[in-house]
């Protein structure tokens, strides 16, 4: 047989595969460079105005103009010793970074998932992952008496569970004999997180103490943990580069197993490695506030719609788009009318859970 014939039995079988598993490719979104730079440049925007409005808007309005002033103040080494830009500096602003932080954690994490499952109905919430993170660490509380230990070593609980759950979920759903195996992962993972947040509930609901302390591990709060940042961001940090350097992994993998090991990849490595980086960006993100869900589903997918579906670029795209759209949450919250702010978590949801119907009954979406 000839190189040429060769090549064209090769360039068949490839196009075989994708037209027997339309969710080869995800997504059939095409994007041009003119509308990345745009979307670029509005998701930048749009990060500034949401980081803004993090520093300025709470129990007290801010005018922009005086968190410019701290702001400047502060990088100038002269900070301002006026109550306005203290409450700025030392209460918001870290505030606003664990949520930059956060939301690109679960961003990632929820292009990951979608890539490596070739499912883009998934992300770490509807997986049970970040349930799973926040069941390991409120188990080591409440039964280990673990309350006094530092970030790092939530964050050591968080991802044995999130991994644990992981493996968990993806094993019920092989195991399932559903006619469709992207369903049989959303509804093993949706059963999953159910079960894990009845236990966390079981566990602090028993105590007042704990009850009113940690409560926040069942839905997800940005409120009152700044002081975990200087312990966590190391971890989120190596999350966010690895994840980065996935894009051109998922793209092989996205043509199929036979495909990707036809270019050289190691499959069931580069998956196992996917996974990991998935796992820890998931349980970085839960060590530092909790459980937050459908950040994940609504980055990756807001990615999609600015760059397609080529990985390497919808990573850092999908990573943007979760902190604005977790800040943009946080801040809807503090708005929202009623007797105190509203948990991120919560608005998330909120927001999260017509998405994602909408997703489930687009098959173009879907099956793309």
């Amino acid at each position: 047989m000839s190189t040429t014939q060769t090549a064209d039995a090769s360039e068949r079988k490839v196009a075989e595969e994708i037209a027997t598993d339309p969710r080869a490719v995800l997504g059939p979104v095409r994007s041009s460079t003119r509308r990345r730079l745009l979307g670029l440049v509005a998701l930048l925007v749009l990060l500034a105005v949401a980081a803004l409005l993090s520093l300025a808007i709470g129990a007290r309005d801010i005018a922009p103009d005086v968190v410019v002033r701290a702001l400047s103040a502060a990088l100038s080494g002269a900070p301002d010793g006026d109550f306005e830009a203290t409450v700025v500096i030392t209460e918001r602003l870290p505030r606003t970074v664990l949520g930059l932080l956060v939301g690109a954690c679960l961003g990632g994490a929820g292009v990951l998932m979608q890539g490596l499952t070739r499912n883009p109905l998934v992300d770490g919430g509807i997986l049970g992952v970040e349930m799973g993170a926040a069941c390991a660490v409120v188990a080591g509380i409440v039964l280990m008496g673990l309350a006094g230990v530092g970030a790092t070593f939530w964050f050591a609980l968080a991802l044995a569970g999130a991994g644990i759950a992981a493996a968990l979920v993806f094993s019920i759903s092989r195991l399932s004999r559903a006619a469709s195996t992207a369903m049989s992962l959303v509804v093993a993972g949706a059963a999953t997180a159910a079960m894990l947040a009845a236990v966390i509930n079981l566990l602090i609901v028993r105590d007042n103490t704990s009850f009113s302390r940690y409560r926040f591990w069942s839905i997800g709060q940005l409120a009152g943990r700044g002081e975990t940042i200087p312990e966590l961001w190391p971890f989120a940090v190596t999350g966010i580069v690895l994840a980065l350097l996935c894009g051109a992994t998922l793209n092989a993998l996205s043509l199929g197993e036979s495909t990707a090991a036809a270019l050289g990849v190691r499959v069931r490595r580069a998956q196992l490695g996917v996974a990991f980086v998935a796992v820890l960006l998931c349980a970085a993100a839960v060590a530092a506030a909790g459980p937050i869900g459908f950040i994940g589903l609504i980055g990756a997918h807001l990615g999609r719609l600015i760059v397609g579906a080529d990985q390497r670029l919808l990573v850092p795209f999908g990573m943007v788009c979760g902190a604005a759209v977790l800040l943009a949450a946080d801040v809807a919250g503090r708005i929202t009318p009623g007797n105190g702010e509203i948990a991120v978590g919560i608005m998330t949801a909120v927001v999260g859970t017509p998405v994602f119907v909408v997703l489930a009954r687009t098959r173009k979406l879907v099956e793309a």
